[in-house]
């Protein structure tokens, strides 16, 4: 029977009734002795004499008080009254969690605080040999001074076994609290153990929380049914709809946090609620979430660049939005923490660029069928709008009034309506490296790898040069930003001199030159300041600098903005783009590892293992044995090590750090590894060979033809007669030609294959018989297979070019880095979208022929950091 007001319990008057739940009623009352409001928790007479009931009513009280947490509920007494047994507990004032989800999802910031002090509640308990086995959000107390977890009547010590009757007699129940003799628990909540009626600990209550937090983010239960059964057949077989796809705008690093809390294993869930607090912490504290994959710009370390069998692969990265006014007072604005998220079906070829008025995000997106294209999204929304004719883009920027886009597509410079609209096309770009379009209508660009920077009118016409590129003093220029008078802009440039190396200020006019910051990259001028990454090993921090840009005079030194930015060797791009109010930028999570790894995949893209050898290098080569590895590694100059996988031992081969050094090569045997040295140094540039031992002197092999180009190897044919090299412009994507040299004979190179746009990464077969190649005489890169001869190849003339009589095209639709099986019988390469695909291969005497192309798996994220065994 109901206890009315005025009733007394001991010194306790009870004022009014509170609730009832499966263990219990609740009252609030007055403590007469100390004039205090009270909540009291009684076991009506008829039950107390239930023996389970009562052992469960008395070890609530044991339990809780030995917790003393502040976000778990007091116990002040415990007492026994006529047959009454009663608890007396703090009075907390506020809401259950349960009563505040009947207005709707909570904020993220409440999110994040109440789950976490959740989460160091339940720690506390775990660590007293507690589990909970109830949590719920009717058992959750928001506050004044924040979240309160209550009721410990289903507790029980963590260490004994939780008996239960089976899931059919329980979800025979037709209410959610507990039944004498069922599962105990709330079903909605439930971890899959106790579905079942197994035994139970602490991270059975850690998957109750993550279904909280579910219901915390999206408003809706992770596991609904109409009935108890379907709702535990959730449970047991179902996953929630991942919160990414319900809330786009919430961090995935939540969203990653929440899925772990679900898994259905106990030993795939976090070990401890401590660990998920920190979790929570981090996302709060890092303004962080999960990231997108990093643009791929060509530089000189890309000139193997290939992913497969051990792929160099990058942590786990996470993006935060900076929104607020950037002033000169404060380089750090109010943090908004926002989820920017690639459309289902799509990933990301770019890093998004921000308009002008740090509203909208551009966006380079790939579909499934390794398609790009352009899409603009609101900050505001997580829609994403298509921009039609824009198939094919790879590279975007936005106008200065933001009414208008700019991007290179199949080899064009293109214009496109930011709403949408015809595409226009402005003159050729065959391989740029980035553009900028200013209030005056003029579009500043580098159309390829190699050249200089060039203006063209935005409603079209012919390119002018604006500033050449000394190749005695430079090898390559990144992609101008124009600064806010639109005379005067930024630019990167590197060099094989570091006194050279950095981003300059210089005007259209071409009048202005001069270096303002020793970082290269992409970088971006905002509200008086210039902001760019330091490289810091793996990552970069993110910097800024007062400057003026009308005279590009730069005032006081950079100062910090975030730490840990995404950072890509080789090409110097980071993953940050800023407006006048926006800074959007992508940060590796703490802990994530101090760079990239080796790692082994299966032809299914599943990871095998993790190398640990290679990290902070490029031109990753596996020995014939596929036990070490040969890769250049050095800033600003490279030199040659290898790795013993096994044992993760480097040992450096070359030692000369006044020249780069890069492209390694193994013999057949793997006793010998040839390597390419760079323009500019001392030692006269060309292949070399060396010991893989380490032992002996570095031989010259071949040297490049053409004075201004580079000559590389790529391959060294199984009997060790021939090798397959490139001599062109630093990756040899404008102008390269493959040649053959002999080993023996008169070790004279000769011209294998020439064609139009360049011809690289020469391949021979497994047999020597067949040699697979990228070119881009169609206008985009494509594998080709041609017949090779070695006893033609000896009776042509030194530079005479090898007559090639038949020719197959091996990809469709785009392709790049052919690699051969080991026995021939399959050419795997990498296609448009970082798909990687094989073919199969037939050959009989002098036939060649090509059968079904079949798509492997898409690479995680491409970085010039990349090998191949098959």
């Amino acid at each position: 029977m109901p206890l009315s007001p005025g009733t007394h319990l001991g010194p306790y008057e009870i004022t009014a009734p509170l609730g009832a739940g499966g263990m219990g009623e609740v009252y609030q009352a007055r403590d007469t002795r100390l004039e205090r409001p009270v909540a009291i928790k009684i076991l009506p007479a008829q039950l107390s004499s239930d023996p389970i009931r009562k052992q469960r009513f008395d070890r609530e009280a044991k339990t809780i008080s030995s917790l003393n947490h502040p976000h778990i509920c007091v116990l002040h007494d415990v007492g026994s009254q006529d047959g009454i047994d009663y608890l007396v507990m703090e009075c907390v004032e506020g809401e259950t969690l349960a009563k505040r989800l009947e207005k709707g999802p909570l904020p993220l910031e409440q999110v994040l605080k109440y789950g976490a002090q959740i989460a160091d509640a339940l720690d506390k308990a775990h660590r007293s040999g507690v589990a909970h086995r109830d949590l719920k959000p009717g058992n959750i107390m928001l506050t004044a001074t924040g979240a309160k977890l209550l009721d410990f009547g289903l507790a029980k010590p963590a260490v004994s076994p939780s008996k239960g009757t089976t899931l059919t007699a329980a979800v025979t129940q037709t209410t959610p609290v507990t039944r004498e003799g069922t599962v105990v628990g709330t079903f909605q909540y439930m971890s899959p153990e106790q579905v079942e009626g197994k035994e139970v600990d602490g991270r059975s209550d850690i998957f109750s929380l993550g279904a909280v937090l579910y219901e915390m983010v999206t408003g809706q239960r992770a596991f609904q049914g109409k009935s108890q059964l379907s709702v535990a057949s959730a449970i047991l077989e179902r996953e929630p709809a991942p919160i990414s796809t319900m809330k786009p705008m919430m961090p995935l690093g939540l969203d990653h946090a929440v899925k772990k809390c679900l898994a259905k294993d106990p030993d795939e869930r976090w070990q401890s609620a401590s660990d998920l607090k920190s979790e929570l912490n981090w996302i709060v504290e890092s303004g962080s979430q999960e990231g997108v994959p990093a643009s791929v710009v060509p530089g000189r370390k890309m000139r193997e660049a290939v992913a497969w069998t051990a792929a160099a692969a990058s942590a786990v990265a996470l993006i935060g939005l900076l929104v607020g006014y950037l002033t000169l007072s404060s380089l750090r604005p109010p943090l908004l923490i926002s989820s920017v998220v690639a459309p289902p079906g799509t990933r990301f070829l770019r890093w998004p660029k921000v308009s002008p008025d740090g509203r909208t995000l551009l966006l380079v997106l790939v579909d499934a069928q390794g398609r790009s294209s352009l899409r603009s999204r609101p900050l505001n929304t997580p829609s994403a709008q298509p921009l039609a004719g824009t198939e094919g883009a790879i590279r975007a920027f936005w106008s200065a009034d933001g009414r208008s886009v700019g991007f290179f597509a199949d080899g064009k410079l293109k214009t496109v309506q930011a709403s949408g609209g015809p595409v226009h096309i402005i003159c050729d770009a065959p391989f740029p490296t980035g553009g900028s379009w200013n209030a005056q209508g003029i579009i500043l660009f580098v159309p390829q790898l190699g050249s200089g920077i060039y203006k063209v009118p935005a409603a079209g016409g012919s390119p002018t040069q604006v500033l050449s590129l000394d190749k005695s003093k430079f090898s390559d220029f990144g992609g101008p930003d124009f600064l806010p008078d639109g005379r005067h802009f930024t630019y990167s440039a590197t060099s094989f001199d570091p006194a050279n190396t950095g981003t300059y200020f210089a005007s259209i006019d071409g009048r202005e030159k001069r270096l303002i910051v020793r970082a290269t990259g992409n970088r971006a001028f905002a509200s008086g300041y210039l902001f760019f990454a330091q490289p810091t090993g793996s990552s970069a921090d993110l910097m800024a600098v007062a400057l003026d840009p009308a005279t590009g005079n730069v005032e006081g030194e950079p100062k910090l903005v975030a730490r840990g930015i995404d950072y890509v060797t080789g090409p110097d791009e980071s993953d940050f783009a800023v407006s006048d109010r926006t800074l959007i930028y992508e940060t590796s999570p703490p802990g994530a590892g101090t760079g990239p790894t080796l790692t082994w995949f299966d032809r299914s893209g599943k990871r095998i293992s993790v190398v640990t050898g290679g990290r902070d290098s490029s031109d990753l080569k596996l020995s014939p044995d596929a036990l070490k590895v040969a890769y250049s590694k050095g800033d600003p100059n490279s030199d040659i090590w290898i790795q013993e996988l096994k044992r993760d031992v480097p040992m450096r081969l070359t030692f000369d750090t006044s020249v780069d050094k890069g492209a390694p090569v193994w013999s057949p045997d793997g006793t010998e590894v040839l390597f390419d040295i760079a323009l500019g140094g001392k030692t006269p540039p060309g292949i070399y060979r060396k010991s893989s031992s380490g032992t002996g002197n570095e031989e010259l092999v071949a040297q490049p033809k053409d004075p201004d180009a580079m000559l590389w190897p790529t391959d060294w044919s199984r009997d060790g007669r021939f090798i397959l090299c490139v001599q062109g412009e630093i990756i040899a994507r404008n102008r390269g030609e493959i040649w053959v040299l002999p080993v023996s004979a008169d070790r004279k190179p000769r011209v294998f294959i020439r064609a139009p746009g360049a011809a690289y990464d020469g391949r021979f077969s497994p047999d020597g018989r067949w040699a697979a190649y990228v070119s881009r005489e169609s206008g985009r890169e494509e594998v080709y297979v041609v017949p090779f001869d070695g006893n033609q190849v000896s009776n042509t003339p030194p530079f005479e070019q090898v007559t090639i009589t038949k020719r197959w095209q091996v990809s469709a639709n785009g392709g790049a880095y052919p690699r051969w099986r080991r026995d021939g019988k399959e050419l795997f390469y990498v296609a448009s979208g970082d798909e990687f695909v094989s073919v199969g291969v037939e050959t009989k005497g002098n036939t060649f022929s090509l059968s079904e192309t079949r798509p492997l798996f898409f690479g995680n994220r491409l970085q010039p950091r990349r090998s191949l065994t098959t």
